[in-house]
């Protein structure tokens, strides 16, 4: 009978061993897919689009139509212009939006409000670009304005969620201690919290900039038609890089085909760059505060 019960046991017990050796291994060669996908998309974008690239690809106009050289030049400084006014709307509003989450709210109305951020999170941005042109663009000329308003309401949650993650990382004790010296909830959050998580807020803002920088939906309802020189000026449609490479990439001609990989190999490097950093920061910050 002993005999028997061990033996049974015996077996469940190497059959937990092959479920759990099969789970092992299906995560392994889950995860392993995602890097295999990824490193092909690298390489076929590195392979189609790194021929084209040159000083004088970064640094010249847009060519001509049908004409040879020319570069993207215009399409870096606007982008640039794009995002960086989209940082400025959303960063500040994302932060109290955050605080307002993790410090203030009640139980009740912050669920509420996490669902919107949430909703807005999964949004797609086709919608984001109607809303915006409907709000905005109907009526008058393409802008940059409009562009970084849709591009900050992407923006938007993501620096909200990675602000609120920082802010639960900053210690219960320094709250309280601020607190028990007399001051006030807003001067706790002021002089302690925020400046404790600073370096997590950039981080999370960084993220969403490498996110919000090759978004074309929004651009392409708000500044689509732009010129080939550099444009500083927000009141016009502002040249960029995501809408331009849709543009070449419809095109009949290879050599716009060419000068679409190199574009799109230039705003892959940003976004992996930009990505891997702030990730490691971020990592350094979560560490830094235990």
């Amino acid at each position: 009978m002993a005999a028997e019960v061990n033996l049974q046991g015996d077996r469940r017990l190497r059959r937990r061993r092959i479920v759990n050796r099969l789970a092992e291994g299906s995560a392994t060669v889950a995860a392993l897919l995602a890097v295999l996908v990824l490193g092909i998309v690298v390489w076929s974008i590195a392979k189609r689009g790194a021929g084209e690239l040159s000083w004088g690809f970064l640094t010249k106009d847009l060519p001509l139509f049908g004409q040879p050289g020319g570069g993207i030049a215009p399409l870096l400084v606007g982008s640039a212009l794009l995002v960086g006014i989209a940082t400025a709307i959303a960063l500040p509003v994302a932060v109290l939006i955050a605080v307002f989450l993790e410090e203030f709210a009640s139980p009740r109305v912050g669920a509420a409000i996490q669902l919107c951020v949430d909703l807005l999170n999964g949004l797609p941005s086709i919608i984001i670009g109607v809303f915006v042109f409907g709000l905005l663009v109907y009526g008058h000329p393409q802008n940059g304005w409009a562009g970084s308003v849709g591009l900050s309401i992407v923006m938007l949650p993501l620096v909200t969620r990675a602000t609120q993650e920082v802010l639960r990382l900053v210690p219960t004790s320094q709250r309280e201690g601020a607190l028990a010296l007399g001051a006030s909830r807003w001067r706790t959050v002021l002089g302690i919290t925020l400046p404790s998580a600073a370096g997590g807020i950039l981080t999370g803002t960084v993220l969403a900039v490498a996110r919000a920088v090759g978004e074309t939906a929004p651009l392409l309802f708000a500044t689509s038609i732009f010129g080939r020189t550099i444009e500083w000026n927000p009141g016009h449609a502002l040249p960029n890089l995501p809408v331009q490479i849709f543009i070449w990439s419809e095109s009949d001609l290879p050599e716009d085909h060419a000068r679409a990989w190199a574009s799109a190999l230039v705003l892959l490097i940003f976004v992996l760059v930009t990505s891997l950093t702030a990730r490691l920061v971020l990592a350094r910050t979560r560490r830094r505060m235990g």
